[in-house]
């Protein structure tokens, strides 16, 4: 367990944990089967006719591919996770603070995705076999498993998701197959129907619900043995696998006129199905979600033992989940999305344009304090989005993420920019002959 517990530490990956990139790409594919996107694809169908909710589907998926193709590429060349870059960006001290944030919202999610679990699975247990099973058992034993999987590490993980990929592909086939059997693809995209949100919404709902993902894209990517397979990982996961996923649950959506994924699947006798993508889909998203919360909490305090942090952390998710903390708490996490969303904007630019040459382990050893430029750039980019959160002001662009990750970016090359131009550094630089 040494061995794989040291993926947690403060370092980059080595040659001999490095794999073939489809590998990474089937936890990646993973996490689109899981259950937030079928119910992501379903509620973007209740608000759009169906044409354009494909068209939101398919912007969404795209953007979503730009941006976690980007980070994937910067985090599979210099082997590191998305907290030793953030390390990198915003310096030792300056990171902590963005680590914890990254820390915290996971372990929610994970909290959060045990409460989904427990619910759905006593439901479908009550349904298909006529138990009643008590969700304070469920939520332990899931927890006890996904904690695990996670102190194995990445191997353990990549082994789960390769064996339930193509059975949760086939489920998906099938689900896609019933609908249109239901009904034909020109009697559904005839639908007509008072939309309720506008494409803007739609692809925003997209983004945010996958923008964190491909943002922490690189704890993964590491693993890939070229930063093309970080490419392939992305394209793969989120414009073929997250589009069809969401797809198929629009399109039965609006062949069933339900809101409840698991009532559609229920119908379409998919009971099996639906079992298996729940257990699934979320033992493999919650074991991802507490292995990058590991990550960052490692990244800040480097000298916790891995073992006893995961099962810390895993502790207190489930505890989260156990207090039924789920209406409350997702407003918190979408205000620490709107945090560190930006964070993305301001790595993208540091290692593609500022300091290309610095995007690699050895940086860690006499790195800097502080990026002041980053660090309120970062600080531009959150605020600009809790604002347009909280309706305050207009969004440009209709998707808060992307406001957020596009300003962030904007104001960062100005400030470094700035700062730069005004260093007794660049002063010299340009009396010296």
């Amino acid at each position: 367990m040494s061995e794989n517990i040291s993926e947690f530490e403060a370092v980059a990956i080595t040659d001999d944990k490095l794999v073939p990139w489809p590998r990474v790409a089937a936890v990646a594919a993973m996490v689109a089967f899981s259950l937030p996107t079928f119910i992501t694809g379903l509620e973007i169908s209740q608000g759009l006719n169906p044409i354009n909710t494909f068209w939101a589907l398919f912007l969404g998926s795209v953007i979503i591919l730009i941006i976690g193709a980007i980070m994937g590429v910067i985090g599979a060349n210099g082997r590191m996770s998305s907290y030793l870059l953030v390390r990198i960006a915003f310096g030792d001290k300056g990171a902590s603070l963005v680590n914890i944030a990254f820390a915290i919202s996971l372990l929610g999610w994970f909290g959060v995705n045990i409460n989904l679990f427990t619910d759905a699975i006593s439901r479908l247990v009550l349904v298909l076999f006529g138990w009643e099973i008590s969700t304070f058992i469920l939520a332990i034993l899931a927890s006890i498993c996904m904690t695990i999987t996670t102190i194995v590490g990445f191997r353990a993980i990549n082994i789960l998701a390769t064996l339930m990929v193509p059975v949760f592909a086939v489920v998906t086939i099938l689900l896609t197959k019933s609908a249109l059997n239901a009904r034909s693809l020109p009697d559904i995209l005839a639908i007509e129907r008072i939309e309720t949100i506008t494409i803007g919404q739609g692809i925003s709902a997209v983004v945010g619900a996958i923008i964190v993902g491909a943002i922490i894209l690189p704890d993964i990517t590491r693993f890939v043995r070229h930063w093309s397979g970080a490419i392939f990982t992305a394209i793969i996961a989120y414009l073929m696998v997250q589009l069809i996923v969401m797809g198929a649950a629009a399109l039965a959506g609006f062949t069933s006129g339900k809101s409840d994924i698991l009532d559609i699947m229920l119908d379409l006798n998919l009971g099996i199905g639906a079992f298996l993508i729940v257990i699934g889909s979320s033992w493999i998203l919650n074991s991802l979600n507490l292995y990058s919360a590991i990550l960052g909490t490692k990244a800040t305090f480097p000298k916790l033992n891995s073992t006893w942090l995961a099962i810390g952390l895993g502790a207190l998710g489930v505890m989260a989940a156990l207090m039924n903390l789920l209406d409350n708490f997702i407003p918190f996490l979408i205000f620490l999305s709107d945090i560190f969303v930006p964070v993305g904007g301001v790595i993208i630019i540091d290692a593609l344009f500022m300091r290309r040459n610095d995007y690699h382990i050895d940086t860690l050893q006499s790195n800097r304090a502080f990026n002041w430029a980053g660090l309120i750039a970062w600080g531009i980019g959150a605020g600009f989005a809790l604002l347009i959160s909280r309706d305050i002001i207009p969004s440009p662009t209709d998707i808060t993420s992307i406001d957020a990750i596009l300003l962030a970016g904007f104001s960062y090359t100005a400030l470094a920019w700035l700062i730069n131009t005004n260093s007794p550094n660049a002063n010299q630089k340009r009396k010296t002959p």
